[in-house]
């Protein structure tokens, strides 16, 4: 295989393909560590027209149309793929037991082409839906798959990003590649803070974002110091979800691509002596996106794309401590 060079480090390049692939998260961390996308999918046509702008590529439809034999040949799957009950008559029926799910279309690629490495991606609470059962059956139905299954939620706040987003990350080796040293990133304690991410104040594209409401309730006493966490200093109506204002001195609500209220998908935030939600450009920037990725022309399209997404740079480190279980031996070579 083509090898390069990064940061004095030698690693193979290795081909993946990017399934639910949104907007992109996945294969702008991936391209970012060197590596080649061969095959990507996705259902939402908002997604597969920012992914076409940014990546010159349009993302195949439906995967459960697409048969495994018409996707490339390939080393690692990626997907962030949705959280779903699983349906069980009592007797385990391995493959069987996915079949209605999304991880199912997973297990039947990965079943075909047998790919080295799975790197999947979910919500936190996937670790306790459906009363743990999903958890375990998921990681039941990857190990007869033949992987050996290494799973964590990482918290974004914790590796540089000014945002609060648990995730939990699969990542999942062939068993005969006999890999026993692999570890998730070590998370730090590097402050970072919203403010640092902010547009100019006098851009005019935020006056839409501004919220004065007459029920607001601000804290006397602001956060002078930097924190990596949301800090919450007041409130709008009850203070229900989407109601809640933070400080730029700390770290955002996670983006989400849904729910309520009137700080629904990016949370309020003082700025400058005004409340206001986040720009999508903002938002892009919370994502670890590059400064040159395009995003859609409508905000709450944008939002519902960039809440949908991974965090690239969270995603770019777990892949650099997989390179490093998989090329040990030239990592120690170089």
């Amino acid at each position: 295989m083509t090898t390069f060079k990064r940061v004095g480090d030698m690693v193979e390049k290795l081909r993946f393909i990017d399934l639910f692939c949104g907007v992109g998260g996945f294969r702008s961390a991936l391209e970012r560590n060197g590596h080649q996308c061969v095959f990507s999918s996705d259902l939402d046509k908002d997604a597969q027209h920012i992914y076409e702008r940014n990546f010159r590529e349009k993302p195949m439809g439906d995967i459960t149309k697409i048969s495994a034999s018409e996707i490339p040949s390939h080393e690692v799957i990626c997907g962030g793929f949705p959280c779903q009950p699983f349906s069980i008559s009592g007797n385990h029926q391995g493959f069987m037991d996915g079949r209605g799910t999304l991880l199912h279309e997973i297990l039947r690629i990965t079943k075909y082409h047998q790919p080295k490495v799975l790197l999947l991606e979910n919500v936190k609470n996937y670790q306790s839906h459906d009363g743990g059962k999903t958890l375990a059956i998921t990681i039941r139905l990857l190990e007869e798959a033949n992987y050996q299954v290494n799973f964590k939620v990482l918290n974004a706040s914790r590796f540089g990003i000014a945002q609060k987003r648990e995730r939990i990350y699969f990542v999942c080796f062939r068993k005969d590649l006999k890999i026993s040293d692999f570890s998730f990133p070590e998370p730090s304690d590097e402050l970072v803070s919203l403010e640092d991410l902010l547009l100019c104040p006098k851009d005019p594209r935020l006056k839409e974002l501004i919220i004065e409401r007459s029920d607001m309730r601000l804290e006397k006493i602001l956060p002078k110091e930097v924190e990596n966490r949301p800090m919450r200093i007041g409130t709008v109506g009850k203070g229900g979800q989407g109601e809640r204002v933070y400080s730029t001195k700390g770290h955002a609500i996670t983006l989400s691509a849904f729910g309520g209220g009137i700080g629904a998908k990016t949370g309020m935030y003082l700025v400058d002596g005004r409340v206001r939600r986040l720009h999508p450009e903002e938002c892009r920037r919370l994502m670890g996106f590059p400064e040159d990725f395009y995003f859609h022309r409508s905000r709450n399209v944008s939002f519902k794309l960039f809440g949908n997404s991974v965090i690239v740079p969270v995603v770019s480190k777990i892949f650099h401590n997989i390179e490093r279980s998989l090329f040990k031996k030239n990592l120690k070579a170089a």
